[in-house]
């Protein structure tokens, strides 16, 4: 069920990022506890503030009580998805080409399920990233299909 509340809210809220010039990150709605959050991550080039997420939570609060999707009472948060934010797209990990990335594939690569390091290219579907392993640099090269999660990450 929150899969498709999720997909017809981002139906709601994609005409209203596009008007702000914002870019949606993602929708989730998911039940912690007793309560019901619907949240909404937006951002763009410049980050954004409190004014946008404001201005965006008002739009879809007014978009949400006319379709009035969700049947039970719920909680609406909009904000930034942070410095370290998921990256959904292949749009979104071509943009993170030489940023720092964390990394969990769906199956073992060389033994390693997670990758931590600098994403140094993105083609042909293959992400290729430089971890640091003690006080080398290792390369890795990871399909794009294999990668189960990948976020951007803060490297020291």
């Amino acid at each position: 069920m929150s899969k498709i509340v999720s997909s017809k809210v981002e139906q709601l809220v994609l005409p209203i990022v596009d008007d702000l010039q914002l870019e949606l990150v993602e929708v989730e709605y998911k039940k912690e506890g007793p309560n019901w959050f619907l949240r909404v991550y937006i951002d763009s080039d410049k980050g954004v503030d409190l004014d946008d997420c404001e201005k965006v939570s008002e739009k879809l609060s007014e978009q949400l009580d006319e379709a009035d999707p969700i049947k039970e009472a719920y909680f609406l948060e909009v904000s930034s998805p942070g410095a370290e934010r998921p990256l959904k797209k292949k749009a979104d990990v071509e943009k993170a080409v030489g940023k720092g990335v964390y990394i969990t594939t769906y199956e073992p690569l060389n033994g390693e399920k997670t990758f931590e390091g600098k994403l140094q290219a993105f083609e042909d579907n293959q992400l290729t990233v430089d971890t640091k392993v003690k006080t080398r640099t290792v390369t890795y090269t990871i399909p794009y299909d294999k990668i189960a999660n990948i976020r951007l990450s803060i490297l020291f």
